[in-house]
C-alpha cells in the first residue's frame, strides 16, 4: 500500500549533510486529512537534514510545518492550529530495530530496500504532536449547578424537599 504522502530517498544518495525539503500536495494533504481525522489539512512540509550512521541507519532531524483545521471536542466547532515541530528520527534497516525501551533515544523508523520515505515520516511526526482531545481556545464545558453535583439530589426533588 502508498501512504497518502510518499516522498522516496534512495539511500545510495544520501550522503554527510544531505538536506530534502518535502510539501504535501492539495490531494496529499486531504488524504492525511482524511487519515488523521481533521477536518482539513491546510499545509503540509518538512525540511530534512539527514546523515549516514552505522549499520545503514540514517539520521535524520527535522523541521515539521503544518497548518490544520480541527474539531472542537468541547463546541464541536473547527478551528485552525499552526504546527511548528522540530524533531530527530533514526532510520533503520528493517528487522535491526532495537528492543530497548529508551524515552531519551530517537524513534526508530525502519525501511525496506534501498529507500526510505520521508513523506510518510512526516505524516507519522504530525500524528504524534496532534491533541488528541482539541479543544478550540476559550472553549470551556459548561458549568453544573451545585446541586445536580449532590449525589442524591434528584431524589430530593422526587421527595418535594
Amino acid at each position: 500500500m502508498t501512504p497518502e504522502f510518499s516522498r522516496v530517498v534512495q539511500i545510495a544518495r544520501i550522503r554527510e549533510g544531505t538536506h530534502r525539503v518535502v510539501e504535501a500536495t492539495g490531494t496529499e494533504r486531504e488524504a492525511v486529512a482524511a487519515r488523521l481525522g481533521l477536518a482539513t489539512v491546510r499545509q503540509l512540509g518538512c525540511a530534512f537534514d539527514l546523515d549516514p550512521a552505522e549499520a545503514g541507519a540514517i539520521q535524520a532531524t527535522g523541521k515539521l510545518r503544518a497548518r490544520v483545521t480541527q474539531t472542537c471536542v468541547v463546541s464541536l466547532e473547527p478551528f485552525e492550529t499552526e504546527i511548528a515541530e522540530d524533531f530527530q528520527v533514526r532510520f533503520v534497516p528493517a528487522g535491526t530495530e532495537t528492543d530497548d525501551f529508551d524515552l531519551e533515544a530517537d524513534d526508530e523508523i525502519p525501511y525496506h530496500g534501498a529507500v526510505l520515505d520521508l513523506g510518510e515520516a512526516v505524516v507519522e511526526q504530525l500524528a504524534l504532536v496532534l491533541e488528541p482531545f482539541p479543544r478550540k481556545p476559550g472553549a470551556a464545558l459548561p458549568e453544573t449547578p451545585e446541586e445536580a453535583t449532590r449525589p442524591f439530589a434528584a431524589l430530593a426533588r422526587l421527595r418535594g424537599r
